[in-house]
């Protein structure tokens, strides 16, 4: 499951990066215009992806490990909502995106098969004390993230603009004997 994981790591960076880019074709108004998506325009869907997943690895800085690919993590502010717009700018967000993708690809290289059974507490938004494998909720990150860049491809398509492949399948190895 580790090897998956870091696959699905570096999947989200390789997506992230084609998304951002299909998009730098867009200007700022078009990028923040409500087209009706959950969270209303291609810059909210962007940024919800930012703010959760920054609420996730901040509760998987909590873990015993302690890795110390999170330590930057664990001093940033807590979003105060999922639909929150933490950047406006286009262009800082794609660095933000940049700079926590590296630190998920990092952390996902520090963790040792024992951490995936980890039980983590944490709170979700509403304050509900919730209890969950580890490694499930890692499979939940990558997965809420394939999702929501679903949704903003659907955006980008809408406006004339195609992100390329985005099949997972692409990154993983041939095994030819």
């Amino acid at each position: 499951m580790l090897d998956h994981i870091r696959l699905l790591s570096r999947y989200n960076q390789w997506m992230n990066d084609k998304l951002y880019s299909t998009a730098t074709q867009l200007p700022a108004d078009e990028l923040a215009k409500d087209r009706g998506a959950f969270f209303g325009s291609l810059l909210g869907t962007l940024n919800h992806l930012m703010v959760a997943d920054i609420v996730w690895l901040k509760r998987f800085s909590n873990h015993p490990a302690q890795h110390s690919a999170l330590d930057e993590i664990r001093a940033t502010p807590q979003p105060e909502a999922l639909a929150q717009i933490l950047i406006a700018d286009f262009s800082a967000l794609t660095e933000q995106r940049r700079e926590l993708d590296k630190t998920i690809i990092a952390w996902c290289e520090q963790l040792e098969p024992a951490d995936l059974g980890y039980t983590l507490s944490y709170e979700n938004m509403k304050g509900e004390a919730q209890s969950k494998n580890f490694g499930s909720l890692m499979l939940h990150l990558f997965n809420h993230q394939t999702h929501h860049r679903g949704q903003a491809t659907t955006l980008l398509s809408q406006q004339g603009l195609d992100v390329g492949v985005t099949d997972l399948l692409e990154l993983i190895d041939s095994q030819l004997d």
